[in-house]
């Protein structure tokens, strides 16, 4: 039976929860637990580090924090707690995410009122779910037409697919007429302000017509069998050859594959990631149920940590043709640092899987991947082709560029397992290799510059938090200052949960009346009442707040860049600069709003005060 007519509508109820409720969700949902099933992390001092997962990287800037409970990304600036982080990753909402974190932990939800915002965030993402659902369905039908018989021959003639398989994925075909879909949407009732946001239609100032007509339909479906997208591949003559629905609010392409659907139910221990749909679809056909693709998009760090989810091995299986070998050593290097285990399909002498097995069938297929190469000899192999080998110039430049490949392994173990691969592959002593390893590890540590053309890493990353440069004008002067007011006012709420001790000394001086932007003063409000009590807690405070925007600006407020490698007397004095700055800048606010001469007077005399403040850290 179809996937598409096995799917129901389902519109679950958003609610929003206590802060009892939500604050034991998070207690039990360890952040470093969380990431780590999405990112693969490793322990620097009392952090952890690893890829960020929101944008490519080659270096990791992605902190995680266990004692904090939050996550902060030094390179792009998203940061939160743990129901930030599925927010963004999941492109929840922060009730689903809340949700998500509790069926986890265990912990029984009650459900009760939801916003108005909320609700409609949540129908339109329903509405959104039936409308694709409902344009499967049409595409299917329209297939067994005599609209669709151009599509159906490609699919039962050209890709040789059995009418179990067309079934099994729901495939179909757009109709000929541009507007047909458009039509039949409108038939059913649904608005133009709703169907603008599925994607399906593009809209100009003479008419409406669909994006997709004339295709051979392939629905993209999301874990839970509900169709988030579709590709189109053109019949006949056309530009582009293959056609994908553009992002929605139920649709991101960095973190949905192919065929996981199904590929997460298989009882392979192994996954497949190759190119395109019909390699999906005719691996599936074959047996090999394992495997997935990228939905017209490069593979992303998102899609390495999703597959992670379901296992520690992937298989490579992209075209064996200069573009696929490209692509397959840019995903090595993702699935790697993913913590996958990754291997190569070699596919030669056909282009891609789908060819492959036309020709010589699923055993064949079979015994490739039982014999697939370890991606990091893969690699080298690819590296081999750019060296003579026979030449001694030449076999000397490919066994350096080796050794530089080979200081990436971290763990000592490993490197030197694949030192004796690589040094019986090609023929050189293993203690030679090992010494050339060695010099290139060297020669990374002392001149501060990685190898292979990467960023260099950083112990920890580094972020610059200084404003930008200013040209002289009035304008420009002003915003300088308010940059560094907000910057000294980011660097004293870090500094405080950092070092606790400070909050005394500081409270002196310091009040949350006197962070002057209204986020900062509502998170210094919630951090100056939690020092009170004695329960600090600064992912409490973000969970305070429900959009992503704030939890990703909170998280900058605890993470500012602060002075390092200080005595006592420098530390001393820079916070004396902080405090004073802040103070300083919250007396001239107060004075510009002030109507009472006495009340002016007294202001003016603080300020003479805020000159001579210290404060002394032990």
């Amino acid at each position: 039976m179809s996937h598409i007519h096995g799917l129901t509508r389902n519109r679950e109820e958003k609610v929003v929860y206590s802060d009892d409720i939500i604050e034991e969700v998070r207690g039990r949902s360890d952040i470093v637990d969380v990431i780590s099933g999405y990112v693969r992390l490793t322990r620097k001092g009392s952090s952890y580090f690893g890829l960020c997962p929101f944008h490519n990287e080659k270096s990791p800037s992605f902190s995680v924090s266990g004692s904090k409970q939050m996550f902060y990304c030094f390179g792009c600036g998203e940061g939160g707690n743990v129901f930030s982080f599925i927010m963004k990753y999941e492109n929840y909402t922060f009730p689903e995410a809340v949700k998500l974190l509790a069926d986890r932990a265990g912990v029984q939800l009650p459900e009760v009122s939801m916003t108005s915002d909320e609700r409609r965030q949540q129908d339109m993402k329903a509405q959104l779910y039936d409308i694709n659902k409902e344009a499967a369905l049409f595409y299917y039908k329209l297939l067994k037409s005599p609209g669709g018989q151009r599509a159906y021959d490609y699919f039962k003639n050209k890709r040789v697919l059995s009418d179990e398989t067309i079934v099994h994925f729901g495939l179909g075909a757009s109709g000929t007429h541009k507007d047909e879909l458009y039509r039949y949407m409108k038939n059913r009732g649904y608005s133009d302000e709703l169907l603008r946001e599925t994607g399906l239609f593009i809209y100009n100032e003479r008419e409406v017509r669909d994006r997709f007509f004339n295709r051979a339909m392939f629905p993209i479906m999301n874990i839970s069998n509900k169709v988030i997208g579709f590709g189109g591949r053109v019949m006949g003559e056309g530009e582009p050859k293959y056609l994908n629905s553009p992002e929605t609010k139920i649709f991101d392409k960095g973190r949905n594959l192919f065929g996981l659907n199904f590929a997460r139910s298989s009882r392979k221990k192994n996954m497949i990631i190759c190119e395109g749909y019909m390699d999906v679809i005719a691996m599936h056909q074959a047996g090999f149920d394992q495997a997935v693709a990228s939905l017209g998009t490069a593979l992303t760090p998102g899609h390495a940590s999703l597959m992670k989810r379901y296992t520690n091995d992937v298989l490579v299986c992209y075209d064996s043709d200069g573009a696929g070998t490209k692509a397959a050593i840019r995903a090595i290097g993702l699935l790697r640092n993913a913590g996958l285990r990754t291997r190569v399909i070699n596919m030669k002498p056909y282009k891609d899987p789908d060819e492959f097995i036309k020709n010589l069938g699923a055993d064949a297929f079979q015994e490739r991947i039982d014999n697939a190469r370890n991606s990091f000899m893969f690699e080298l192999s690819v590296l081999e082709r750019d060296y003579d080998l026979q030449d001694p110039d030449g076999r000397t430049a490919f066994l350096n560029e080796a050794a530089k490949k080979l200081v990436d392994f971290s763990d000592e173990v490993e490197r030197n397992n694949y030192i004796a691969t690589v040094a019986s592959e090609y023929h050189i002593g293993t203690d030679s290799l090992t010494r050339l390893v060695g010099k290139w590890a060297a020669y990374e540590l002392t001149s501060g510059k990685k190898l292979n053309n990467r960023q260099p890493d950083a112990d920890v990353p580094q972020v610059n938090t200084q404003p930008q440069e200013n040209t002289g004008a009035k304008g420009s002067r002003k915003k300088e200052k308010d940059n560094g007011v907000k910057k000294a006012q980011r660097l004293l709420l870090t500094w405080l949960i950092e070092e606790p001790k400070l909050y005394k000394p500081v409270a002196k001086y310091v009040k949350p009346d006197d962070f002057t932007e209204e986020l900062y003063y509502r998170v210094a409000l919630m951090l100056f009442d939690q020092f009170k009590k004695g329960e600090l807690n600064p992912a409490k405070i973000i969970s305070s707040f429900t959009d992503e925007e704030s939890h990703k600006e909170v998280a900058r407020l605890f993470n500012t860049e602060l002075p390092q490698d200080m005595d006592t007397r420098d530390k001393n004095k820079a916070l004396d600069d902080i405090v004073m700055r802040i103070v300083k800048n919250s007396l001239e606010v107060r004075l510009k709003t002030v109507d009472d001469l006495n009340e002016a007077q007294q202001l003016m005399q603080q300020q003479n005060a805020v000159k001579t403040l210290h404060i002394s850290i032990n």
